[in-house]
């Protein structure tokens, strides 16, 4: 077994280890990419038990069929993303998620209709995303990951192939920006 990776690696050095089927190259792309990848599958399943069981079935086909990635066509992580959303999709369209829906308890239903109903803030019925659409396309971007996505910093920083001050700088004007809206 080869020792768990414990640095930061390329994208390039990943995608070898996950070619040779090296168990560390696994081990790192769940630690440093499972977060921002729930939160793609979460998106769409809104089911906490069903995107942690598409999650690690989405792993198992990227393990399974990494050789099909292919470096010329895009990046490591939009492969991957495209690949969660399509089995969450698929999940929506499974007949075990619709009849598990539509056999949900009155408790269930009704706690539903309660967190539908409550006054929670959203980004959305705040017109918090049209204000950051007036942003700089990098700053909507860097927005969008750490605030709509989930990701942190680090992750946004390793995503976007950014340093980590310059991610932070960069979402620090952002912010300024928006905040002009609120005066």
């Amino acid at each position: 077994m080869t020792p768990r990776i414990t640095g930061k690696i390329s994208e390039e050095e990943l995608v070898y280890l996950l070619k040779i089927k090296d168990t560390a190259g696994l081990e790192y792309l769940y630690d440093h990419y499972s977060k921002a990848l729930y939160n793609i599958i979460y998106q769409v399943l809104q089911n906490e038990e069903y995107t942690e069981d598409v999650l690690q079935e989405m792993y198992i086909k990227v393990w399974n069929s990494f050789d099909m990635f292919d470096t010329t066509k895009g990046r490591l992580y939009t492969w991957m993303s495209n690949i969660a959303r399509n089995m969450a999709i698929d999940k929506v369209r499974s007949k075990e998620f619709r009849n598990q829906n539509q056999n949900q308890d009155i408790e269930n239903h009704v706690s539903g209709i309660d967190v539908r109903m409550s006054n929670k803030l959203n980004p959305d019925t705040l017109g918090i995303k049209s204000l950051v659409d007036n942003l700089k396309p990098e700053q909507k971007r860097l927005i969008e990951l750490i605030y709509f996505n989930g990701f942190t910093h680090a992750e946004v920083a390793e995503h976007l192939d950014m340093p980590l001050g310059t991610v932070k700088t960069r979402i620090r004007a952002a912010i300024i920006e928006l905040r002009k809206y609120f005066n």
